[in-house]
């Protein structure tokens, strides 16, 4: 079974048995079921409007098909910005007044995958009990469409990709004259897809006039796996080095994340990418910062040394964003390489987390690996346990949480527990009977110990 209903949306593997996988019946019921949603939140007004964004993967035109006609047959107008990124759809949905938007993306996942990702007016995805309220509407499918004197219009929106890029600009931290005067020569892997069309454009309106593109054609025919962790980067890592590169950006189909690969063709980390950018955010304005349970330590270190809070949240963009409001941090993301920064809107955005980066560099006068350099060195390690269904994970998270009451326990999301020396975060998967253990500490060896200990007391409980 590959259809993963959640509150943040559906995704699923294309084609096969309707109910099983994201097949036309299950994106029109799910689409209705949000058009619904939209109606009940904004029943003041007589007509509503929903943005439209697609990623470039091969079944993108399709399921674009049938989210716009549907979305038409329940009395929506349709703004179609048709091959797009998800924080462009982001900024677009606020500033065309529409009451939400539908980004067709899978993120990382490998081509035969697609999915609907939902957003209320704000551009932010919508809440978790929305969530819930769109799933049992689309279990239920008791859906009534409108007749044709009311069905919705349809338009074609163009340029939003290069409006976001302006808006990026526009911002008081980034300072596209440093960038130029830098003379960065920049490699690009854009996985043939939407970043594609976004990040070598960003890259010359900031003044980078050297830009190596590599899979920057948006066919959706993805030449590796598309999600950028090292072990896929080979091609870039090779071309910065071969071309004499200052650096190497990669970002995944839809642009919400964001890899760096330094002039020697190494990671700059993915857990970094947000360090480095809160680092300069820190350095300019000053204020709180935000990383769910599973990023690394270095943020706080940072945020500390600058003498501002850093505070965590639930894994998870909706739950990020939720406690950056709260805390009214300056700037927040994950550890994938995801940057939200609130002074353009609250989402993760690949494109404002290349010109902050850039900015930075630029201004600290280092190289990609010099600035590395500078922040703390830490390591995760990535582990899971598969368990027997009959397994009450809930029980054994309580257990360990309650063997290691000594030391700073959170219990906001699984257990995450907080050593002098690192730390181990354990949750619980929502589709399948597992546990993931990831753990944290200032060598590769270390953390993989951690983990082990964690790991061993989980073997035993069960």
């Amino acid at each position: 079974m590959t259809l993963i209903k959640s509150i943040s949306g559906i995704r699923g593997t294309i084609g096969g048995a309707a109910g099983d996988n994201l097949t036309p019946p299950d994106i029109i019921a799910f689409t209705t079921a949000f058009a619904q949603l939209l109606r009940k939140n904004h029943s003041e007004l007589e007509r509503i409007s929903v943005v439209v964004g697609r990623d470039a993967r091969v079944s993108g035109t399709m399921v674009n098909h049938l989210v716009c006609g549907t979305l038409m047959a329940a009395g929506v107008d349709v703004y179609d910005l048709d091959l797009s990124t998800t924080p462009t759809v982001e900024v677009a949905v606020p500033a065309m007044n529409a009451a939400g938007g539908i980004i067709l993306t899978a993120s990382h996942n490998p081509g035969q995958w697609n999915a609907l990702k939902l957003l209320n007016h704000k551009g932010e995805f919508i809440s978790a009990a929305e969530g819930e309220w769109v799933l049992r509407m689309a279990e239920r499918r008791e859906f009534l469409y409108e007749e044709v004197a009311s069905i919705g219009h349809y338009h074609r929106s163009h340029g939003w990709i290069d409006k976001h890029i302006q808006m990026v600009l526009d911002l008081p931290l980034i300072d596209a004259k440093a960038v130029r005067a830098a003379g960065f020569k920049v490699a690009v892997d854009a996985v043939n897809s939407t970043g594609g069309l976004a990040l070598p454009a960003l890259l010359k309106a900031l003044g980078v006039e050297t830009i190596h593109e590599l899979y920057c054609q948006p066919t959706g025919l993805f030449p590796h796996n598309p999600e950028p962790l090292p072990e896929h980067l080979h091609e870039l890592s090779a071309l910065v080095r071969n071309t004499g590169s200052d650096l190497g950006f990669v970002v995944d189909p839809d642009v919400d994340r964001l890899a760096i690969v330094d002039e020697n063709g190494e990671m700059f980390g993915e857990e970094y990418t947000l360090v480095a950018v809160a680092d300069y955010v820190l350095s300019q304005t000053g204020g709180n910062t935000v990383s769910n349970l599973s990023s690394t330590r270095a943020l706080a270190d940072i945020t500390y040394a600058a003498g501002f809070e850093y505070h965590a949240a639930a894994v998870g963009e909706v739950n990020v964003v939720e406690k950056m409001k709260a805390v009214g941090a300056v700037i927040g993301g994950e550890g994938n390489g995801g940057i939200i920064y609130p002074e353009l809107h609250y989402g993760r955005d690949a494109l404002v987390g290349v010109a902050l980066f850039l900015t930075h560099l630029a201004k600290k006068r280092m190289s990609c690996a010099q600035l590395r350099k500078t922040y703390p060195d830490y390591f995760i390690s990535k582990n899971k346990i598969d368990l027997p269904s009959t397994v009450n994970i809930d029980r054994v998270l309580e257990q360990i949480a309650a063997d290691y009451a000594s030391e700073k326990v959170t219990t906001i999301d699984g257990v995450k527990i907080d050593f002098e020396r690192g730390w181990v975060h354990l949750r619980k998967s929502n589709t399948e009977p597992i546990v993931r253990v990831y753990a944290e500490s200032s060598s590769p060896e270390e953390a993989q110990n951690l983990a082990a200990q964690i790991l061993e007391r989980v073997k035993n409980y069960c």
